[in-house]
């Protein structure tokens, strides 16, 4: 495993409130909140196994879904080149912590 950080874009599908106020909580301790049901994380591969362990005891298997997409590492500026836009520009929710 290494320690390099990479952009992962965690979206998510909770059909319960209960279980999505508690994803939601665990998600957020990792990235910052872009959009309704999506997040942008800088992980390690350490704390992406560690997310998703946390999601797996949280979700239901068969009803809900958690989707993870790795975009690059976060020093390699792929956020920039992997991120298209349709419609008005991508401001995430907190601009302040997180530096593209």
């Amino acid at each position: 495993m290494t320690g390099l950080r990479r952009h992962v874009l965690v979206s998510y599908d909770i059909t319960d409130a209960k279980r999505w106020r508690r994803a939601y909580k665990i998600i957020r301790g990792y990235g910052k909140h872009v959009q309704y049901s999506v997040f942008l994380c800088q992980l390690t591969d350490m704390e992406e196994v560690q997310l998703r362990e946390a999601l797996y005891d949280v979700i239901h298997k068969e009803l809900d879904q958690v989707l993870f997409v790795r975009i690059g590492h976060v020093e390699s500026n792929a956020l920039q080149r992997n991120i298209t836009i349709i419609g008005r520009e991508f401001v995430p929710l907190d601009l302040k912590r997180l530096i593209f």
